[in-house]
């Protein structure tokens, strides 16, 4: 790993790291779209957190933390989760995941939840690994238009 690696909450973006976000989803997702302003919005949304790990400066690395209060308890969910094709191995998304792990302890959230798809077997131990557990429960996402 490198050690010039530094994880840290986005607090604000620039446009070399708007660009190394844009390359960084197709790499998530392929039906990922790239909205500047959706991003931007992020740093200034109270429940919201982008992590990002560096590479000398450069993003190479992200996650995302929601944080929402419930009746149940503040709960938190974590989201893309991505590192650039080129770094993986070098233990950036271990640091990505310690760190959101933090963040949620900090802040008392009773729970931290993220979802992966069954093929990503190697995310999953890696998951695993950080004290994730796998739970018996159907994920439904509503099919409707919401737009």
């Amino acid at each position: 790993m490198s050690a010039d690696i530094r994880v840290q909450v986005a607090e604000s973006l620039t446009d070399e790291d708007l660009a190394a976000i844009e390359q960084l989803l197709p790499q998530l997702s392929s039906s990922a779209t790239f909205d500047r302003a959706r991003v931007l919005s992020m740093l200034d949304h109270d429940g919201t957190d982008l992590i990002v790990a560096r590479d000398d400066g450069r993003i190479v690395g992200m996650a995302t933390l929601a944080s929402f209060p419930l009746p149940t308890g503040v709960r938190g969910h974590l989201d893309d989760v991505v590192v650039d094709g080129e770094m993986r191995g070098r233990g950036i998304a271990r640091l990505l995941l310690e760190a959101v792990i933090g963040i949620a302890r900090e802040r008392g959230l009773r729970t931290l939840d993220l979802t992966s798809r069954p093929s990503r077997e190697s995310a999953i131990r890696l998951y695993e690994s950080v004290g994730f557990q796998r739970r018996d429960s159907v994920l439904m996402r509503y099919a409707g238009d919401l737009a």
